[in-house]
């Protein structure tokens, strides 16, 4: 479990740069998105990474990698959404960004470690298409839940369906 931390962080410190970097050319520019558009914007980068992956070429030079660094940022960002209150300012501070961006992290991470626990690690075994189709379905998933009103009967929320399309694409980056 050591190695998978060890790489797990890895992974999100270049995600996290990337994410503070553009909070500093952007600002939070992103607070004015609502769920279904988090949603539009995760659906968008996986679908180019199962076009290229079905194509076998792409013809825009940004990766496959980038596109997964990508989905992990926009799932954060889904994340911090659902939390702040409607009145929460648009522009938040670069210290409060990387604040929520490493608490939503954090807990993405103790939820992998807990499934790993039960799991296994199975996903080392699986393969960068599958978890394409399981981004895709959380997806849906969440999609679902917004045409509910937000409610689900017996089935976890929108935030958990953040997290595992959030260790999803980290687990992806790992195996690349």
């Amino acid at each position: 479990m050591g190695k998978t931390n060890q790489q797990y962080d890895s992974v999100i410190s270049g995600c996290r740069d990337i994410f503070i970097k553009k909070a500093s050319d952007y600002g939070t520019a992103w607070r004015v998105l609502r769920t279904i558009s988090i949603v539009d914007q995760i659906f968008i980068k996986a679908q180019r990474i199962r076009t290229i992956q079905e194509k076998g070429e792409q013809k825009v030079s940004d990766g496959i990698s980038g596109e997964f660094k990508g989905i992990v940022n926009y799932a954060v960002i889904g994340l911090i959404q659902l939390e702040l209150p409607s009145d929460a300012p648009e522009e938040l501070a670069i210290a409060e960004v990387a604040r929520l961006y490493d608490e939503k992290v954090n807990a993405a991470k103790n939820l992998m470690q807990d499934k790993n626990h039960d799991y296994g690690e199975a996903w080392r075994s699986m393969s960068q298409e599958s978890f394409v189709d399981l981004i895709l379905m959380k997806l849906q998933r969440i999609r679902q839940i917004l045409n509910n009103d937000g409610k689900t009967l017996i089935s976890e929320g929108i935030d958990a369906n953040y997290n595992d399309i959030l260790n999803y694409a980290v687990f992806a980056l790992i195996l690349m």
